[in-house]
């Protein structure tokens, strides 16, 4: 679709022990505002509700963090693991809730963050590796916690060009323009 593609290059940094939520959250909430310049009225970000099966509970911490940086409770949404949960990368390892925090590319953000609302473009997320999968299915605490923070570039690019599509953005449109060149028809109308 126009915010997904089979190749994207993340930005991102990690924190092996050195700082946790509080930081993590404020960094990309700095990055995001200051640096990038994007509206936080236009911000709203998702946190981890919590998972009885494996035993760990709702991200009440990064809600709360959210809120004091400025973020209206209707902007944040509460979901599963299948949303807000990343790892381990094989059966067993690191692993851990994420916040990720989205950006409305449409006319007027609405009020009320919606997660099946894809005007709401994904635009980075912090992880928090305070997690351990073990070969027995259980999630053990980490001694260390360690956080990545990673944010796609061609989404921000897109969005910090006015654009609601990736594909629209200069790091493919030469390509886009070649292949309408060479197939006669054009990306609006065939994409």
């Amino acid at each position: 679709d126009k915010f997904h593609g089979t190749f994207f290059e993340m930005l991102g940094n990690w924190s092996l022990g050195d700082y946790w939520k509080k930081e993590a959250i404020s960094f990309t909430s700095e990055y995001l505002t200051s640096v990038l310049g994007l509206k936080k009225e236009e911000l709203a970000v998702t946190t981890f509700k919590g998972d009885e099966e494996i035993g760990v509970n709702e991200d009440k911490e990064s809600v709360e963090i959210w809120k004091s940086l400025g973020i209206k409770k209707e902007r944040i949404a509460h979901l599963g693991k299948e949303d807000n949960w990343w790892g381990p990368a094989g059966e067993t390892g690191p692993c851990g809730p994420c916040t990720e925090i989205f950006y409305y590319v449409g006319k007027k953000a609405p009020k009320k963050y919606n997660p099946d609302d894809n005007n709401w473009v994904e635009i980075g997320n912090n992880v928090f590796i305070e997690y351990n999968k073990t070969k027995s299915g259980i999630y053990e605490k980490l001694k260390q916690k360690n956080i990545d923070f990673g944010g796609g570039l061609v989404r921000q690019l897109a969005i910090l060009n006015n654009l609601d599509d990736i594909f629209k953005t200069e790091i493919y449109l030469s390509i886009i323009k070649e292949i309408e060149k060479l197939s006669n028809k054009t990306y609006d109308k065939n994409k």
